[in-house]
Parts: structure tokens; sequence; C-alpha cells
């Protein structure tokens, strides 16, 4: 994409702009689900991934194909099932005509891949995403393959069913820059779903952001300066999760096995850079971090049987580090 503003300034108003449009069109589909909308978009703009955990019915895999339709990206939807080799994800060779191996591309080449239950597939067939995940691109017999740029994978899980379901691994969950939890919609939404998904009511949703533009806010929003102290917040938050580390909080040491990573600190940065550029700020502050944090930490920090025993949950832990 050219450049068609005169400074970063002008492109950050730009994408506060473009933010209120796709918030637009998104709620004329997705109701009561506004913070979680937001999480999602500030992962995309931030080159992220999303993990969304909810009960089934709370329309995680709508908001994926939503959001994927506006932003006008390549999307492709796999399903996780028990039976799913990692061939089906990637690729696979096959012999041509003229007795050539050639590699035909599976699903993962797309922008927006939805992982629909990605709990139900093997560790095997989970792996497969590790690669592209962090590198984006895929390695298959012995070749790399860059993928298209904007890569943004969004997965779903149901947190309630544990028959043939796999946990993922820590080392999968941590590719993933926010794990988020959808709740009930409130009353007066539900009334409004109701009445909307048993009508003929229906919505044409616009195309308002190509992937020129994405690309270029992703580039722009690296740019936005951060002060020392909010840098600083950002990196002792992450620090404070570590137990028998010198900077370790006392509810760390007292509930936790294993804390948070570095990449938990670079996502709670570009997080709150983006955070601050899509509500007007030039320059995130502490606010900014704090926004991000629960959905940046949930998913690192693991509990040890103290936690357990005492039935401190993750969220209680949190809430006491910020």
């Amino acid at each position: 994409m050219e450049k068609k503003f005169k400074n970063d300034v002008e492109a950050l108003d730009a994408l506060r702009n473009k933010y209120g449009e796709l918030l637009k069109e998104i709620t004329k589909v997705i109701y009561g689900q506004d913070e979680i909308v937001t999480q999602v978009l500030v992962s995309l703009f931030s080159r992220g991934h999303v993990l969304l955990i909810g009960v089934p019915g709370l329309a995680k895999t709508l908001l994926v194909t939503t959001i994927a339709k506006i932003l006008g990206l390549k999307y492709n939807r796999i399903q996780f099932t028990p039976d799913l080799m990692p061939s089906d994800i990637i690729g696979t060779e096959i012999l041509d005509k003229e007795r050539q191996f050639k590699f035909i591309q599976g699903p993962l080449f797309s922008n927006i891949i939805l992982a629909d239950e990605i709990n139900r597939t093997p560790p095997k067939t989970q792996s497969a995403l590790l690669e592209a995940m962090q590198e984006r691109s895929v390695t298959a017999a012995g070749q790399r393959f860059e993928l298209d740029s904007p890569f943004f994978v969004l997965a779903t899980q149901n947190p309630i069913e544990q028959e043939g379901t796999y946990p993922l691994p820590e080392a999968q969950l941590d590719r993933f820059m926010f794990s988020v939890w959808l709740d009930y919609p409130k009353y007066e939404d539900e009334i409004t779903i109701v009445k909307n998904t048993t009508s003929t009511l229906q919505f044409d949703l616009n195309t308002v952001i190509s992937r020129e533009e994405i690309i270029y806010f992703q580039d722009i929003i690296r740019k936005i300066p951060i002060n020392d102290n909010v840098l600083n917040y950002a990196v002792k938050l992450a620090a404070k999760t570590r137990p028998g580390n010198g900077m370790a909080a006392e509810v760390s040491n007292q509930y936790l096995k294993w804390g948070a990573g570095p990449r938990a600190s670079q996502y709670l940065v570009v997080g709150a850079k983006t955070h601050a550029a899509l509500h007007g700020k030039y320059s995130p502050d502490i606010e900014d971090v704090k926004a991000v944090a629960p959905s940046i930490l949930r998913h690192r920090i693991i509990k040890n049987y103290k936690a357990e025993a005492e039935n401190i949950s993750v969220e209680e832990i949190i809430n006491k580090l910020l």
C-alpha cells in the first residue's frame, strides 16, 4: 500500500476511524460482545492470534466468520477432529502427470484461519500449527513455504466437554497472544439475539478495510513510541508472575507453579500500543497495559496444588498482580 498519510499521527487517526467502522459492521451481527470484538481486533493489528473459549452457542464461530467477511481477507475454516492429520492442514505431496512430486497447499495457506474446536485433535496435529503461528511459514518435504500476510489464527475451544478432547500443550498455548473467555450474554442482549435470529432479518456486511491497509497499520503500530515507565511496568508485570524470582509477587510464590515467559512481555507492550491506537491515543499508558494483561496472562500462568486446594482462580491471581 502506498503511503497516503502525511505522518504517523494522521495514520493513527485513520486507524481509529477504521476501528469504529469495523465495530459498526460487526455489531450488525454480534450483540453484547463488544469487549471480545475489541480484543480480537487488538490481536489482529498486533500480529497475534486468539484462542476463544466458551460454552456452545455463544457465537464464537459466527464472530470469526463475520470478521473474515468485513476484512476482505482469504479465509479458511478447519474443523478439528480426532482423525485429522497434519497433512490435512499443511498440505501434501502428490505425484503429477510427469511423475514429479508436487506440493499441494492445505487450508493453512490463507489469511484468516478458524481452527474450530482445536482441542478435539491430538497433539501431533495441533503441533502442525506451531511453526505457522510463530514463523508465518510451514516446512513440508524439506521445503519452506512462506504464508501470506497478514496471517491470523482464531481458535475456538469448548471448556466443559472433556471426553474426546486433548488439552493444548503449553508451547501451543504460548503461541496465542490472547486467551479470551466468552460469557453468557446479558438478558437484554439475548432478547435482541433471539429476536433477530428467529426472523427473516438479514444484514449485508461491507468490507471496510483491505489487506494492504491491515499490513500498513500493523507496521505503524510497531513504530508507536512507549515511555520507559510503561515499558518497565509491562516487563515487571510478567516478571512478577514467576515464582522463586527475586521480583515475584507474594501471590505468585504462594499460588503459582510456573509464570509467564518473555513472550508475555512482548505481547503486553505491543498489545498496549494497539489498544492505545484504537482508542485515540498516540502512546500507550499503564491503563492500556492493564486492559490487555488478563487475556495475555490467563493461559501463561500455571497454578500449584495450594491454589487448586484453596480453589483460587487464575482471574483472582491476575487481579492481585494488577
